[in-house]
């Protein structure tokens, strides 16, 4: 049996990985509860600490604590960074000098800032967990290569997460130095007059996001408003009564998303004045409850325009002008309340030749979820435009299941490589939930973790798996990060063959899904697609090695959700391996259902009840033509 590590006697384990760490000899032991002065900086060291597991008995406040707390703003400038911090762990003096210096603290945190000094607190509750009451002396130097590092959750594409839910991510986000947060919105906001779009969407309240809005104010986080403003609002659209507002108005009329056909509305249709309204009406009734006075309008992917109604005007001035002119009256109505907008630049830049039509106080977020995806390109024709921008890499959870590690982790690389070369001013890490969000919440999280720390550090080669797993999971044994990255590869060389070969002998890649999940979107009887059969039989001999393996040092809901992964991993390959005709389909539909009646059970663990129906329909349709 493997010995199982002691963190006590490692090196500092943090993350995001500090700037710099020095261990300089000694040790200091602790008082317990520890005894800390933090003076009028107590209001912004309380909550991240809190945040971290040292609230309550474990932490007092006292003047003369062993822990001192002060603001150093000369500790900004010349290029540095105004939320840097400095932490000092004294060794206690040797025992016959013991009194000469009673009041030399043991601790001493200092930082340019409130944002430094919150950052500081969240790096000393990851030291305290790791070495308790005896802490090795350490010097550490820390501040961030990118101002704005930001996470994104979409609640519109079934999972809506509950409040319970939402305060653990948002204290687990604060400890991981995150200052951004926003919920990708199409249908989920109860909207006056609107309770037809989100009825059995279980949807976010005003109230709620006031809520949430002062958990994230409390711990550094800027709470950002999100509305999708132009497209990817079929959720309305498909209604009768919206119907009309549509570029498609018709639910059988085809049109092409890229190269895909795909039918009904999605776009709002430009040239239609109720458009406009109907986002001056979301707009203000969503906006009041942030506190920010940022939002995102998003206004991706309206590919359908030009397809329907607008096909006219479009071909008279081009698509990218149409466009434009709907994106400036939303600007318009973002402005009518104070607020300072972002928005997702893919339509604009794949029209560079009208990238000065971007309006200055516009904030681009490039985005793209592999390895290639162009973010030095777009990088460079935004920062030669003078426009701000963001970078925007994924999770690859979505459309995988288990996280797609190889591409994630490119992905990432490629992101923060552009993010650094091109003065990008933040890292936005997306978490979607397309065809069900089906993917657990330790996956998602493990990818938001790694572009976290990409954010931070402004370094490539991903975050310290030991540090995660002890820092985000609580995993004493240093497993988890680890384990989840091999999870997330499973059907790795299944992903790389999934259509087979090139004229020249080149594998051609499976992108924006795995290998297991896009094969469970097939009928059981269409042909296959051209991937190796032995790649499909590695796959499955991994997820059951892994599934035996599932970290113990988790709680039982993170083990649960870990062996649910591989469950779903190892039942979908089978389904893959089985309708090839390489392996026995006995005993594959009761595993599905099983594996079905688990999905119901952890959703409701941290996810409220509109939209599972919706997620567990995938699961349906791939057992539904399962031989008996």
């Amino acid at each position: 049996m493997p010995v199982m590590p002691d963190p006590a006697m490692l090196p500092p384990l943090i993350v995001p990985k500090p700037l710099d760490v020095v261990r300089t000899g000694g040790s200091a032991r602790l008082p317990t509860p520890l005894t800390i002065d933090a003076g009028p900086h107590r209001v912004h060291i309380e909550p991240l600490l809190r945040a971290a597991g040292f609230g309550e008995g474990k932490v007092s406040w006292t003047s003369g604590g062993v822990v001192r707390v002060s603001l150093d703003r000369g500790m900004a400038g010349d290029g540095r960074s105004n939320e840097g911090y400095h932490i000092d762990v004294n060794p206690d003096a040797p025992k016959q000098e013991r009194g000469k210096d009673g009041n030399r603290p043991s601790i001493v945190l200092r930082a340019a800032s409130a944002a430094g000094l919150r950052h500081g607190a969240a790096t000393l509750g990851q030291i305290l967990r790791q070495y308790g009451s005896v802490m090795p002396a350490m010097q550490i130097g820390d501040e961030p290569a990118l101002a704005n590092r930001g996470v994104m959750l979409d609640i519109s594409r079934d999972r809506v997460p509950t409040m319970e839910h939402l305060r653990e991510i948002v204290n687990t986000l604060a400890v991981l130095k995150c200052n951004h947060l926003q919920l990708y919105t199409e249908h989920t906001f109860a909207y006056a007059g609107h309770e037809e779009v989100w009825r059995d969407a279980s949807p976010m309240t005003g109230e709620e996001y006031r809520t949430l809005d002062g958990w994230c104010r409390e711990l550094g986080i800027t709470l950002v408003a999100n509305q999708n403003c132009f497209g990817h609002l079929a959720a309305w659209l498909k209604k009768p009564r919206y119907m009309s507002m549509a570029e498609i108005d018709s639910l059988e009329k085809v049109w092409k998303f890229m190269e895909w056909p795909r039918p009904g509305p999605f776009s709002l249709c430009p040239t239609d004045p109720r458009s406009i309204e109907l986002v001056r009406d979301m707009l203000g009734q969503l906006l009041p409850h942030f506190s920010s006075k940022q939002v995102n309008i998003n206004c991706d992917e309206t590919f359908d325009v030009g397809q329907g109604r607008s096909e006219q005007l479009v071909r008279e001035r081009g698509g990218a002008p149409v466009y434009f002119d709907f994106v400036d009256q939303v600007l318009a109505c973002v402005k009518e309340h104070g607020f300072k907008p972002m928005f997702w630049a893919d339509i604009a830049l794949s029209h560079p030749e009208q990238i000065g039509r971007i309006a200055p106080e516009l904030l681009s977020l490039a985005w793209g979820y592999e390895p290639d995806s162009d973010f030095d390109q777009w990088g460079r024709v935004l920062h030669g435009a003078g426009r701000d921008f963001w970078v925007c890499p994924g999770t690859s959870a979505w459309r995988s299941i288990i996280g797609r590690t190889s591409e994630r982790r490119g992905n990432i690389d490629t992101a923060i490589r552009a993010a650094v070369d091109h003065e990008s001013t933040g890292l936005l890490m997306c978490d979607w939930g397309d065809l069900g969000h089906r993917q657990q919440w330790p996956v998602s999280l493990h990818g938001l973790v790694d572009g976290l720390n990409a954010a931070w550090t402004g370094q490539r080669g991903g975050v310290d798996l030991n540090a995660e797993s002890l820092q985000v999971f609580g995993d004493a044994s240093l497993s988890a990060a680890a384990w989840l990255e091999d999870v997330g590869d499973i059907d790795r060389e299944a992903r790389r063959t999934y259509h087979g070969m090139d004229a020249a002998g080149n594998p051609k890649r499976i992108k924006n899904a795995s290998a297991l999940l896009q094969d469970s979107t097939i009928a059981w009887g269409e042909p296959h697609q051209p991937s190796r059969p032995e790649d499909w039989r590695r796959a499955i001999d991994a997820a059951k090695w892994l599934g035996e393996r599932v970290p113990a040092g988790n709680s039982p809901l993170l083990r649960d959700e870990c062996a649910q992964t591989t469950r779903a991993a190892k039942v979908l390959i089978w389904r893959a391996l089985a309708r090839r005709g390489t392996v026995e389909v006995a005993g594959l539909r009761s595993e599905m259902s099983e594996m079905i009646a688990e999905h119901r059970r952890l959703w409701a663990l941290r996810s409220r009840p509109g939209g599972l129906s919706s997620s567990v329909a995938h699961y349906e349709k791939a057992l539904e033509d399962v031989p008996a």
